[in-house]
């Protein structure tokens, strides 16, 4: 019963403290992380701007990277505004609910993205290993079915999570060791029994992360041996060209993903290199996706030419 009067109940606010050990230097961490978000959204609006435009690349391959730009910028807008808000203004202060608002947008969007390289990495199956019914098989209804039901999988499983945390009433703590509002960081600041909410966390992790990996590599043990199977190296290289900046994308998510889920819940890693590592996992990636994509993309690359120089 000392516990509990110790604990806050139904708190009305949380504190975010930023970057554990490091409070002294984040201030100039912030503009790194400031940096990596203005890449992040200008190259992201950018291919939203580029792909609807051009009719050559009305594919079902970059109508999916529309779709992940808009997930990327949905991310760096999620997380960014409050994260500099600490860094640079001291701003620590959090209502509970908008903490929960901002978990569910988080590792909804995260789902998203997950859902959104599988879809990426059936295209390329279909494309190399059944090319002939690549069109038949991915039609515009197609397309938009895959992407309804990666955002309907994320919303409802991700939704889960702060309807769990809204049913728990005492918190032995309101100080959130973090830069923003993650699951598990909440979670353990809980007083009660916190086992379903766990539990919970580690199956809809695995139902969308795991579950997307193994189809993941699936399909690409499928595309090598197709490619394999080819007599001509040309064409060898050619297949393999152009599965390269979706494997560096897939393993980048999912190397990042993986170490930022197991270390805040088995590991034992220094809370402010896991919070650095956490942020640069959710960050990074949108920062990369349009570069990578850029320069492996003629069109694309011909186009922001044009935007940033011969426009003028």
């Amino acid at each position: 019963m000392e516990s509990m009067n110790m604990s806050y109940m139904d708190p009305k606010t949380v504190t975010l403290i930023g970057i554990p050990g490091l409070e002294h230097v984040q201030f100039w961490i912030g503009f790194s992380f400031f940096a990596v978000c203005l890449v992040a959204l200008l190259g992201n609006i950018i291919l939203l701007i580029i792909i609807p435009t051009e009719r050559s690349l009305h594919q079902p391959m970059y109508i999916f990277l529309a779709v992940l730009a808009a997930t990327d910028i949905g991310l760096c807008v999620a997380i960014a505004p409050k994260m500099l808000a600490i860094f640079w203004f001291g701003f620590y202060s959090m209502a509970f609910d908008a903490c929960l608002a901002q978990l569910f947008f988080i590792h909804a969007l995260q789902g998203m993205e997950s859902g959104i390289l599988l879809a990426m990495a059936f295209d390329r199956y279909v494309a190399i290993c059944d090319p002939l019914r690549h069109t038949t098989t991915l039609t515009p209804f197609i397309l938009v079915s895959m992407v309804l039901a990666v955002a309907i999988r994320a919303t409802v499983l991700v939704g889960i999570l702060p309807i769990l945390l809204k049913r728990l009433h005492f918190f032995q703590s309101i100080v959130i060791a973090h830069s923003y509002c993650e699951h598990m960081a909440v979670v353990k600041l809980a007083a009660e029994d916190t086992h379903v909410n766990k539990t919970c966390g580690l199956f809809i992790g695995f139902t969308i992360l795991g579950f997307d990996m193994i189809f993941i590599l699936i399909s690409y043990i499928l595309i090598f041996q197709a490619v394999f199977r080819l007599h001509q190296k040309e064409a060898r290289l050619k297949a393999f060209n152009t599965c390269t900046a979706h494997i560096f994308v897939f393993l980048e998510f999912y190397i990042l993903a993986f170490f930022s889920f197991f270390s805040h819940r088995f590991g034992h890693v220094v809370p402010s290199t896991h919070i650095l590592l956490s942020t640069i996992y959710l960050l990074v990636p949108p920062a990369l996706n349009p570069i990578v994509y850029g320069v492996k993309n003629k069109v694309i690359r011909k186009r922001v030419a044009w935007i940033f120089f011969l426009n003028h």
